[in-house]
């Protein structure tokens, strides 16, 4: 944030030099300035209980990150002015949504939001999206007012998310489509919370990255649902909130002993029987399944809208004789929905591969 604000400072700074000298606009009297202000203005409540000045008519939006994105984009993909970066998997959007221009983001490691960009799209609101930040508050509080373009932030979970939806139809005026996205995602959490009251739960390892030694700890915010769904074996004493998770090694996998492993797209599913751990039950028996990714990782990372494709994903993987639903019929009613688009079977197909075990 230090950077950020440096960089801003100086992009307002240059903006503010190259106006020096040109008058002010002028007032007509046909409407008196406090008149106008209070026509074209409204005040919102954020998560964070922060009132903001809003327009009253909001055009145009940019996100802070790719979980504002990827919730932003599946109500108002029309509004949106700019992407936090490019779609990982660019063949499931529409051209017109690819070819935003990429403004950066909030928070994250990867790369910082392009200030200059983000003042040329001239946004009338800036939406953060998910779990708020220790500082949060002074975060956006800052920004707002040094761009002058209100910045609000609207809170995520996997349980609150309908909540979420009913916010963001409340900032855009989009109260209608918003809750048909809302009432979707509170159908699916409620189906998946009566599943998991019913189930003996499977005893499960999420491991992530190229060596598989890193795994998503139970407690943590990007374990949601693996803890709704499952007997997460990942304990450890700090969890960590990153989506890559907490570093173990091979020899606490193995006491971790789990049933079932499931890997991350980016973590070693093709060789997971020549892992150091390979002698654990998981894949000792076969029991182990790759994450499917696109257009992003169905469990998150980021822990966004997609992992109710995730929930439907391991209801069939884990129980399947416990649900009742085709999960292709379910997923190309979720990229309707959320993502504007058609999945056909042959993409489908190529997603859940590698969700059947039994691997090299």
């Amino acid at each position: 944030m230090k950077k950020l604000k440096q960089l801003l400072a100086l992009t307002l700074c240059f903006a503010a030099l190259s106006g020096c000298g040109q008058p002010a606009a002028s007032q007509t009297q046909d409407t008196p300035p406090a008149a106008s202000q209070t026509a074209q203005t409204r005040s919102f409540t954020d998560s964070v209980g922060r009132t903001v000045e809003l327009p009253a008519e909001i055009s145009k939006v940019a996100v802070t990150g790719t979980m504002a994105q990827i919730v932003v984009f599946s109500l108002a993909p029309d509004r949106m002015v700019g992407l936090s970066g490019a779609w990982e998997a660019p063949e499931y959007f529409a051209e017109q949504y690819q070819n935003l221009p990429v403004l950066g983001q909030l928070y994250g490691g990867k790369g910082e939001m392009n200030l200059e960009e983000l003042l040329s799209a001239a946004p009338d609101v800036v939406i953060d999206v998910g779990e708020p930040k220790s500082t949060i508050v002074e975060d956006l509080d800052g920004l707002s007012q040094q761009t002058g373009i209100p910045f609000v932030h609207i809170t995520a979970t996997l349980e609150t998310m309908p909540d979420a939806y009913r916010k963001l139809g409340e900032l855009l005026n989009l109260s209608d489509e918003a809750a048909v996205l809302a009432d979707y995602c509170q159908t699916q959490y409620e189906r998946f919370q009566a599943l998991s009251e019913k189930v003996d739960k499977k005893r499960v390892l999420y491991v992530t990255g190229e060596s598989g030694l890193n795994v998503i700890a139970k407690g943590s915010y990007h374990a949601e649902v693996l803890d709704l769904l499952t007997d997460n074996v990942a304990v450890v004493e700090e969890p960590s909130s990153k989506g890559t998770g907490n570093e173990v090694d091979a020899e606490q996998i193995l006491k971790f002993s789990p049933d079932v492993i499931l890997f991350a797209p980016d973590a070693p599913y093709a060789t997971a029987k020549q892992l150091a751990y390979a002698s654990v039950p998981a894949i000792a028996n076969g029991a182990y399944y790759q994450v499917p990714h696109g257009p992003y990782n169905w469990l998150g990372f980021p822990p966004s809208v997609h992992r109710y494709l995730g929930m439907l994903w391991m209801g069939t993987v884990l129980y399947p004789d416990q649900v009742d639903y085709d999960l292709y019929t379910e997923c190309a009613k979720f990229f309707e929905l959320f993502y504007h688009t058609e999945l056909t079977q042959e993409q489908f197909s190529a997603l859940t591969a590698n969700s059947i075990g039994q691997q090299g």
